[in-house]
Protein backbone atom coordinates (compact mmCIF):
# COMPACT_ATOMS: atom_id res chain seq x y z
CA UNK A 1 0.00 0.00 0.00
CA UNK A 2 1.21 3.44 -0.82
CA UNK A 3 1.07 6.42 1.48
CA UNK A 4 -1.39 8.16 -0.84
CA UNK A 5 -3.77 5.20 -0.70
CA UNK A 6 -3.57 5.00 3.09
CA UNK A 7 -4.15 8.74 3.36
CA UNK A 8 -7.20 8.42 1.13
CA UNK A 9 -8.58 5.45 3.11
CA UNK A 10 -8.15 7.20 6.45
CA UNK A 11 -9.62 10.40 5.02
CA UNK A 12 -12.75 8.62 3.81
CA UNK A 13 -12.98 6.68 7.06
CA UNK A 14 -12.76 9.91 9.07
CA UNK A 15 -15.38 11.59 6.91
CA UNK A 16 -17.84 8.72 7.18
CA UNK A 17 -17.33 8.38 10.93
CA UNK A 18 -17.77 12.14 11.43
CA UNK A 19 -21.01 11.98 9.41
CA UNK A 20 -22.28 9.12 11.60
CA UNK A 21 -21.28 11.06 14.73
CA UNK A 22 -23.07 14.19 13.50
CA UNK A 23 -26.19 12.22 12.59
CA UNK A 24 -26.22 10.45 15.97
CA UNK A 25 -25.76 13.73 17.80
CA UNK A 26 -28.60 15.38 15.88
CA UNK A 27 -30.91 12.44 16.54
CA UNK A 28 -30.11 12.45 20.25
CA UNK A 29 -30.64 16.20 20.50
CA UNK A 30 -33.80 16.39 18.39
CA UNK A 31 -35.51 13.16 19.51
CA UNK A 32 -34.11 12.73 23.00
CA UNK A 33 -37.40 12.46 24.90
CA UNK A 34 -39.04 10.13 22.38
CA UNK A 35 -36.02 7.83 22.13
CA UNK A 36 -35.41 7.89 25.89
CA UNK A 37 -39.01 6.80 26.46
CA UNK A 38 -38.67 3.85 24.11
CA UNK A 39 -35.27 2.76 25.42
CA UNK A 40 -36.26 3.15 29.06
CA UNK A 41 -39.17 0.76 28.47
CA UNK A 42 -37.04 -1.66 26.42
CA UNK A 43 -34.25 -1.94 28.96
CA UNK A 44 -36.17 -1.18 32.18
CA UNK A 45 -34.02 1.88 32.91
CA UNK A 46 -34.83 5.33 34.25
CA UNK A 47 -34.99 8.09 31.64
CA UNK A 48 -32.13 9.91 33.37
CA UNK A 49 -29.95 6.80 33.05
CA UNK A 50 -30.84 6.46 29.37
CA UNK A 51 -29.91 10.09 28.70
CA UNK A 52 -26.63 9.59 30.56
CA UNK A 53 -25.97 6.53 28.42
CA UNK A 54 -26.60 8.57 25.25
CA UNK A 55 -24.05 11.14 26.38
CA UNK A 56 -21.51 8.42 27.24
CA UNK A 57 -22.05 6.79 23.82
CA UNK A 58 -21.47 10.06 21.97
CA UNK A 59 -18.39 10.89 24.06
CA UNK A 60 -16.82 7.43 23.55
CA UNK A 61 -17.58 7.43 19.82
CA UNK A 62 -16.05 10.89 19.41
CA UNK A 63 -12.86 9.78 21.18
CA UNK A 64 -12.63 6.62 19.05
CA UNK A 65 -13.12 8.58 15.82
CA UNK A 66 -10.46 11.04 16.87
CA UNK A 67 -7.91 8.39 17.84
CA UNK A 68 -8.46 5.82 15.07
CA UNK A 69 -9.49 7.99 12.10
CA UNK A 70 -8.50 11.62 12.35
CA UNK A 71 -5.09 11.34 14.05
CA UNK A 72 -3.75 8.71 11.58
CA UNK A 73 -5.08 10.77 8.65
CA UNK A 74 -3.38 13.91 9.97
CA UNK A 75 -0.13 12.00 10.59
CA UNK A 76 -0.16 10.67 7.03
CA UNK A 77 -0.97 14.12 5.63
CA UNK A 78 1.92 15.69 7.53
CA UNK A 79 4.41 12.93 6.63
Amino acid sequence: MTQELLTSVFGWMAGINLAVLLFSTLMVVLMQDWAAGIHSRMFQMDRADVKRTYFRYLANYKILVLIFSIVPWLALKLA
